[in-house]
Formats: structure tokens, C-alpha cells, sequence
């Protein structure tokens, strides 16, 4: 994670905080920094039948996601953290530039045991979304 300012951090979003998704809000009024893909390392799945993306990193067979990076006040972020779904917590990913930042990701043992959807081939959780006609 990349620390900028006092109580301020850099955060990789990828789900549905993006700007035009649903929960966009939940970042307040956090800075968006720019537009940013990670390394080809994660994949992507459609948790709880749709209802949030599902991250994790994979030793092969990885796909880049793409997303936004923000920069958080401490509380901003812990905000942003008391709203995401159970089960999911802050790690580590790294972008195309090689800069490590924390984003939310989701047990894989859990995506496997409920056997989600694997979307990491729609291009990202908005395109997900808009393919399924859902625009917020």
C-alpha cells in the first residue's frame, strides 16, 4: 500500500465503488488519482450471485483488472471498509507500473466453494454490469 500524505493512502478500486457504480459513494469525497490495471495476477468472479466482484491473486492463468485509484484519508478508508461485504478484506495488488497498493479481495477458498461465476473475461466489474444491463 502506498502511503502518500499523513493519514492519507492510495487505493486500488476495482468493484462497485468505481465511479457510475452503485457504492461509489462509499468513498466519500476521497481524490481520484487516476485510471489504473493491475499486473495479469488476480482473477475476477461475481460474488453472492452478482451482488459484489470477488478478487484474488492466482500463480497462473491471471487476467489484468482494470480500475481507479484513489487517495483516502484514514477515515475515509476506514469507512469504505465497514461497508464492503463480509468476507472481504484489504490486500495487497499490484498495478501494470509496478506500484503495490490495497484493494479489496475475497477468499478464494470461498469463491470456489460456492462455485461463482468467473468473469475475469468481461473486461472489469462495470463491464460486467453493463453486458448484464445494469447501470447505475
Amino acid at each position: 500500500m502506498t502511503t502518500t500524505k499523513a493519514n492519507c493512502k492510495r487505493v486500488f478500486i476495482c468493484g462497485s465503488a468505481l465511479k457510475g457504480q452503485p457504492d461509489h459513494g462509499n468513498l466519500q469525497s476521497a481524490k481520484f488519482i487516476k485510471k489504473a490495471q493491475t499486473r495479469p495476477l488476480y482473477r475476477l468472479h461475481a460474488a453472492a450471485e452478482g451482488w459484489h466482484p470477488a478478487i484474488y491473486q492466482v500463480e497462473e492463468g491471471g487476467i489484468s483488472i482494470p480500475g481507479e485509484v484513489y487517495e483516502l484519508t484514514s477515515e475515509q478508508y476506514e469507512h469504505l471498509v465497514s461497508t464492503e461485504p463480509p468476507n472481504m478484506y484489504p490486500g495487497d495488488v499490484v498495478l501494470e507500473d509496478g506500484e503495490v497498493l490495497t484493494a479489496m479481495l475475497y477468499p478464494r477458498e470461498l469463491v470456489e466453494k460456492y462455485n461463482w461465476l468467473d468473469i475475469s473475461d468481461y473486461g472489469g466489474w462495470a463491464a460486467y454490469k453493463e453486458g448484464l444491463g445494469i447501470r447505475d
